[in-house]
C-alpha cells in the first residue's frame, strides 16, 4: 500500500491571477489553436485544430451532425464505438463526404413521397428544406427543392405528393460541376438563395452549397479540414475488434482514433497501440487513455500513443468512483500528468498532447485545465445540450432538456469500454441515464466559449496556450472564497419593467 501526501484537487479549486495585459493581448491577437498528435519539440503538430475543443466518444454526444458543426468551428468530433464497425465506418464517411463549403446533400427525397414524409424528415433533422431527387438519394437528378415556405401542414393535404408543391429545377438557380467557392457564394447572395444545388454534366447533384455555411465561414474562419477541404473527423475504438475496426475507419478516412477506455493503464492499450505502429507506422495517429498519474503516461507513451486522455471519474455522468473507489481529482491528474509529459519531452524530444477529458462543469474549468497544462479538452456534457447532439429533445416540467446518458450506463451497455468480467453484459453500472438543460446551436455556444478563453488569456497576459500554460499563476480556493463566489442573489425587476 501506498498513500500520497496530497489532497485530490478538482478544477473548481483554483483561480488565476491575473498578469500583465500588453498592447498585443486583444481578442483577435489571440490564438487557440492546438496540437492534437505527438512531434518533435519545437515543431508543429502535424495535425492541428483552430479551437481545443474535442467531442466525447459517446451516443449521446457525436453523431456526423455535430462532428461536421464542430469542425466547421474550429474543433474536432469523435464518432462512437458503442456499435458495429460498418456503422461507425459509415458515419465517418458521412463525414468526409463533406468540404468546405462544398456539403455533401444529405436530406433528400423523392418526388413521390408525401407532404407528410417530407415533414417528418425535415423534423427529424431539424432543417427546413430537401433537396428533390428522381430516386430520392444524394446523387440522383435534381428534380426540385422543397422548403418549409412551400407548404403548410395545416393548410396543404400531408397525404398529396411532394411534387405537387416543391419549386422545380428550371425554376431554380443551380450551379455547374467545377464552379469555385467563390463562385457559388457569389451566386447565394446575388440570387438571395438559402440553398445552392450543384451538378455534374447529367443533372445529378454533386454536392450543394449553403447560405449558413458561409455565415459559420466569415464567424470563425478555421474549419477542421485535410488536404483535400473535408471536415476532418475522429474516431473511437475499442481493444477487443481493433484488428477489424481499425482497418474499417482508416479505409473511411478517419484524420484521428482514440482508444476508448475508463481506463487505459493496461496491456490491452498497449497491445492495441503496437497493432497501429506495425500496421501502419505513423500514418496512422492514434490516443490512448484514460490515466490519472505520469505512470500511466509514461506507459502509453512508450507504447507509441499519439496523445494521452487524463481523467477518470470526473465527469458529470460518471460514477466510476462511487462504483469502484477509482479515480483523482481532475486538477490533481492534470497536475501529476503534465509533470512527466514535459520529463518525457526533455528526455526524448517528443512531445506528446494531454486532453483533458472530465471535470469541466463550467467554461472557466477548460481555462483552468488549459493553464494547468491540457493541450485540449474533451467534452460530453457540454455538446450533449445542442441541436446538433444524436439525443432526443424533450420537454421536463415545462422547461427543454436533451437527453443524456453514460456510456458505463444501462441504456448504452458500452461493454468494451468497461471491463466487468461478464463477458457480453456490464456487470454494474459506471454512468447513469439522464437530461441537461437545452442550450440551443453549437455555433453560437462555441463562439460563447472561444470569447470567454480568450478573455481569460488576455487577462493572463498570453496570446497563445503555450504561453498560457508557461506563464499562468494559479491559486487553490478556500472553501469560503469558493462561498462567495457561489453567494446567490436574488434578481428583482429592472425599474422599467415595474408597472
Amino acid at each position: 500500500m501506498k498513500i500520497l501526501e496530497e489532497v485530490s484537487r478538482t478544477l473548481n479549486e483554483y483561480l488565476l491571477v491575473p498578469n500583465l495585459t500588453t498592447e498585443a493581448c486583444v481578442p483577435a491577437g489571440v490564438d487557440l489553436s492546438t496540437g492534437l498528435v505527438r512531434h518533435r519539440v519545437g515543431q508543429d503538430s502535424s495535425l492541428r485544430i483552430a479551437v481545443p475543443l474535442t467531442s466525447a466518444i459517446m451516443g449521446a454526444v457525436s453523431s456526423p451532425r455535430l462532428a461536421i458543426a464542430l469542425a466547421q468551428t474550429g474543433g474536432l468530433s469523435f464518432l462512437h464505438q458503442n456499435q458495429p464497425v460498418e456503422e461507425q465506418a459509415a458515419m465517418v464517411a458521412a463525414v468526409k463526404r463533406h468540404k468546405a463549403g462544398f456539403r455533401h446533400s444529405d436530406i433528400n427525397i423523392g418526388p413521390d413521397a408525401t407532404l407528410g414524409e417530407v415533414t417528418k424528415l425535415l423534423n427529424t433533422a431539424e432543417r427546413d428544406i430537401a433537396v428533390v431527387t428522381d430516386d430520392g438519394t444524394p446523387k440522383g437528378r435534381l428534380l426540385g427543392l422543397i422548403s418549409t415556405k412551400d407548404y403548410h401542414p395545416q393548410r396543404h393535404d400531408l397525404d398529396d405528393p411532394v411534387a405537387s408543391r416543391m419549386r422545380r429545377a428550371g425554376e431554380i438557380v443551380t450551379a455547374d460541376s467545377g464552379i469555385t467557392l467563390s463562385e457559388a457564394n457569389t451566386l447565394l447572395w446575388d440570387q438571395r438563395l438559402d440553398l445552392l444545388p450543384v451538378l455534374d454534366p447529367e443533372g445529378r447533384v454533386e454536392a450543394i452549397v449553403l447560405r449558413a455555411d458561409y455565415e459559420l465561414h466569415k464567424r470563425f474562419r478555421n474549419e477542421s479540414v485535410d488536404g483535400e477541404k473535408r471536415f476532418r473527423v475522429g474516431a473511437g475504438v475499442n481493444t477487443r475488434d481493433y484488428r477489424d475496426r481499425i482497418p474499417a475507419l482508416v479505409e473511411a478516412g478517419a484524420d484521428l482514433l482514440c482508444i476508448d477506455s475508463s481506463d487505459g493503464y493496461s496491456v490491452w492499450q498497449a497491445e492495441t497501440l503496437r497493432y497501429v505502429r506495425e500496421t501502419y507506422g505513423d500514418t496512422v495517429r492514434i490516443g490512448a487513455g484514460n490515466v490519472v498519474d505520469g505512470r500511466a503516461f509514461r506507459y502509453l507513451a512508450e507504447a507509441g500513443a499519439d496523445f494521452v486522455k487524463v481523467g477518470i471519474g470526473g465527469g458529470s455522468i460518471c460514477i466510476t468512483r462511487d462504483q469502484k473507489g477509482i479515480g483523482r481529482g481532475q486538477a490533481s491528474a492534470l497536475i501529476d500528468v503534465v509533470a512527466e509529459r514535459d520529463a518525457y519531452a526533455a528526455e526524448t524530444g517528443e512531445y506528446i498532447p494531454i486532453c483533458c477529458d472530465g471535470g469541466l462543469l463550467s467554461d472557466y474549468h477548460m481555462a483552468i485545465a488549459l493553464a494547468l497544462g491540457a493541450d485540449f479538452v474533451m467534452l460530453g456534457r457540454y455538446f450533449a445540450r445542442f441541436d446538433e447532439s444524436p439525443s432526443p429533445l424533450v420537454r421536463v416540467r415545462g422547461q427543454m432538456f436533451k437527453e443524456y446518458w453514460g456510456e458505463g450506463s444501462q441504456r448504452a451497455r458500452n461493454v468494451s469500454r468497461y471491463e466487468h468480467g461478464g463477458g457480453d453484459q456490464l456487470v454494474f453500472e459506471e454512468g447513469v441515464d439522464g437530461y441537461v438543460p437545452y442550450a440551443g446551436s453549437l455555433p453560437d455556444n462555441v463562439a460563447t466559449t472561444v470569447s470567454k478563453l480568450k478573455a481569460t488569456l488576455i487577462s493572463c497576459g498570453s496570446t497563445t496556450l503555450r504561453a498560457f500554460h508557461d506563464d499562468a499563476v494559479l491559486v487553490p480556493v478556500s472553501h469560503q472564497s469558493y462561498l462567495q463566489n457561489t453567494a446567490e442573489v436574488e434578481l428583482r425587476d429592472r425599474p422599467s419593467d415595474r408597472g
